[in-house]
């Protein structure tokens, strides 16, 4: 019975398979190399050794014949140990014994075995399919020698006609750098116009915040305690109850007649930074007292008065 061919079945999946009473073969895995003398990649494969020690049945080999022949353990064992035999007496008459996509075993001399694998079976599964490459190689060093010395022997002679096509690329690269400047130029207005209008509006929406700011109703849930100051009565009313504030200078002459008929005693001021025209309910002088009066006026008249802080 031929066993090498199970034994190289079981290399591909095992590390290590021993023949009972002769020897244990034994797979290594080397990653993919470079030969750099034949200019070869080689990719990663399982490198196939022997150890003449290792020779105690462990069953795996003799199970796998088993299963494979149809026969019974005992009957594999002793196919297994015939081919032994055979084997020992071989490479006692110091001949070669060839094992199939294994490799080969023969005697030095000084009797030891010496195995030597088969390189053209690879034993790794993941590398199935996966051959050597060879590639030429480059030799940039002798190609550029050989030019050198074409320049030395044969100088390049530049034609006349050779130098009106240069021409071209001179008028060219001039075409392009003037474009390139006509871009960033173009870029640069670009970008100048578009922070004039981005200033313009935010000016705009400036004018029309502090607007509303003059119109607004400013409502104080708890205010300060008053402060009361030892002045002589009426001579400060820096605190006014504000009716509102109007572009027109005729609707504030309205407005303060309609107020003035209410029975309050108004008071128009004139036209301020905004360019508005401020008419008030009234001027007090304590913020406490147009507080009060501010509140009654919102309950009976206007919910839009609101008390503003000024010296007037």
């Amino acid at each position: 019975m031929k066993i090498e061919k199970y034994i190289s079945a079981l290399l591909y999946r095992y590390q290590c398979v021993t023949v009972p009473g002769f020897g244990a073969f034994l797979t290594e895995i080397r990653s993919a190399q470079l030969d750099a003398n034949s200019t070869t990649f080689f990719p990663p494969k399982k490198v196939v050794s022997f150890n003449p020690h290792l020779k105690n049945n462990d069953g795996l080999l003799a199970n796998h014949v088993a299963l494979q022949e149809k026969i019974s353990y005992d009957e594999a064992v002793t196919a297994i140990q015939q081919e032994v035999l055979l084997w020992i007496e071989s490479l006692q008459r110091r001949e070669t014994v060839a094992l199939k996509d294994i490799g080969t075993m023969t005697v030095n001399s000084e009797w030891n075995w010496v195995f030597e694998p088969v390189t053209s079976v690879n034993y790794l599964a993941d590398a199935f399919g996966l051959s050597a490459v060879a590639f030429p190689s480059v030799k940039r060093e002798v190609l550029k020698a050989q030019i050198a010395e074409l320049e030395e022997k044969a100088p390049i002679v530049f034609t006349p006609e050779r130098k009106k096509n240069y021409s071209y690329l001179k008028y060219a690269a001039v075409f392009a750098v003037m474009l390139g400047c006509g871009g960033a130029a173009y870029n640069y207005q670009y970008n100048q116009q578009l922070t004039n209008d981005t200033l313009m509006a935010e000016k705009a929406v400036q004018e029309k915040v502090q607007h509303k700011i003059q119109e607004a109703t400013f409502f104080i849930e708890n205010p300060l305690p008053a402060v009361t100051l030892n002045l002589k009565e009426n001579s400060r009313k820096p605190y006014h109850v504000v009716a509102g504030s109007f572009q027109n200078e005729a609707n504030a002459n309205k407005i303060f007649q309609e107020l003035k008929a209410l029975g309050y005693e108004p008071i128009r001021l004139e036209k301020n930074q905004f360019g508005l025209y401020p008419v008030l309910y009234g001027s007090f002088s304590s913020y406490t007292e147009a507080q009060n009066q501010m509140k009654e006026i919102q309950k009976a008249h206007n919910k839009e008065a609101w008390v503003l802080i000024k010296e007037l």
